[in-house]
């Protein structure tokens, strides 16, 4: 019932090609969204997904989001040509902080344009923020034409929450998506957060969570 919401996720600095290969062949099994792996990984990963449905899920600017826009968008690029068919960016957290609306504009409309038709996934890090950032980022993501809103890195000192995704979708409605990222390790909160209107979940323990 819920394997299409999950991106099955492996981005421990010291993962192995066994520990992808594992990830892979667990997303093939249950039939997940998506694999999200560090950059490194996207090319094996594609290669082991040709002719499945599963789908490549890669981070850029991860996990701090400090790198620069030009960073980023050769990031994003590469890693379109590597595989991957959907992206996961983390804004420079410390320009919304600032309340620098056009930078982060300019941000993500470069990596969007980098996507193309692929699907673009914007991480806010929720931890770090207060209501009037989690809104404006929001808000900011509208205008950008993104296809999701991503609570978090889980790098960051915190992850999703029931009370985060409410938010978001109070402001995003039904103009972007949700993904729920972070601490997402039983199935009762999994089926919370999805309730409160997360459309896909990022999580380690996707096994787990369908068992």
């Amino acid at each position: 019932m819920y394997e299409k919401y999950i991106d099955h996720t492996n981005l421990k600095p010291d993962s192995t090609y066994e520990d992808i290969k594992k990830l892979v062949d667990e997303a093939i099994e249950y039939k997940f969204a998506t694999v999200c792996v560090n950059p490194c990984r996207v090319k094996m990963a594609s290669e082991m997904l040709k002719d499945t449905e599963v789908g490549v899920t890669t981070v850029i600017g991860f996990p701090l989001g400090a790198n620069t826009i030009e960073t980023k968008v050769f990031e994003t690029t590469d890693a379109i040509k590597n595989g991957a068919t959907e992206i996961d960016m983390v804004i420079n957290i410390g320009k919304l902080r600032e309340k620098d609306s056009d930078y982060l504009k300019e941000e993500i409309s470069r990596i969007k344009e980098a996507c193309k038709d692929k699907i673009l996934k914007v991480i806010i890090e929720t931890a770090l923020l207060d209501e009037e950032e989690k809104i404006l980022i929001s808000s900011i993501c509208i205008e950008c034409g993104v296809d999701y809103v991503k609570t978090s890195t889980g790098f960051n000192g915190g992850g999703a929450t029931v009370e985060d995704v409410k938010l978001i979708k109070s402001i995003v409605k039904d103009k972007c998506k949700i993904k729920a990222s972070g601490g997402i390790r039983d199935r009762e909160f999994m089926e919370k957060l999805i309730d409160a209107g997360a459309d896909r979940i990022g999580a380690s323990a996707s096994v787990k969570l369908i068992k």
